[in-house]
């Protein structure tokens, strides 16, 4: 299935697939989705837990300890818990955002959905993003998964990334355009 979707490749393509394939074996993957976006919620929230994942420098025992606590205090147990200690085992754990952004594309697939990365320069409140979802599922004529990520630097509007397609309604992209349009006319 990796090789099909190219958003699923690499290292962290392979290890999705793996995992994939078992929890559709298992018929287990919205609660392995679910598990997942947990851990990467705590991922986003604790810089320890972003430092244990990302740096050689800790042993892979002290990496499993460590894991092992924090899935225990979370919650996260079987498929789930077993691929992350899998991961931490084979020195992966590293990759674990890219692995559970192509499980993802994964399962969106395997749903029928679409998968769109948003950007804005503030969180969206239900409203609109059951809006945005909306206008997302009358053009591509599926459900739309959305990735929403804040950045302020965009200074307002929104930029919405759908497969190869990309929609760039930033304020700072137009006030650039402006401001490359002034150059030229002076």
């Amino acid at each position: 299935m990796a090789a099909e979707d190219p958003s699923v490749s690499g290292v962290s393509g392979r290890y999705a697939t793996a995992l994939f394939e078992l929890a559709r074996d298992e018929k287990s993957v919205d609660a392995v989705k679910a598990d997942l976006d947990k851990f990467e919620a705590m991922l986003v929230e604790s810089a320890d837990l972003k430092r244990l994942v990302r740096s050689p420098v800790f042993s892979s025992d002290a990496q499993a300890k460590a894991l092992n606590a924090v899935l225990d205090k979370a919650g996260i147990t079987g498929t789930s818990a077993k691929f992350l200690k899998v991961l931490t085992a084979n020195r992966r754990l590293f990759a674990v955002a890219d692995v559970i952004r192509a499980f993802r594309a994964l399962v969106a697939k395997f749903k029928g959905e679409a998968t769109a990365d948003v950007t804005v320069a503030e969180p969206l409140n239900d409203k609109n993003l059951d809006a945005l979802k909306t206008a997302l599922k009358s053009v591509t004529g599926k459900d739309v998964a959305l990735n929403v990520k804040v950045d302020p630097s965009i200074i307002g509007g929104l930029v919405v990334k759908l497969g190869s397609r990309m929609v760039d309604s930033s304020l700072r992209t137009k006030l650039n355009s402006i401001k490359h349009a002034m150059k030229e006319a002076g």
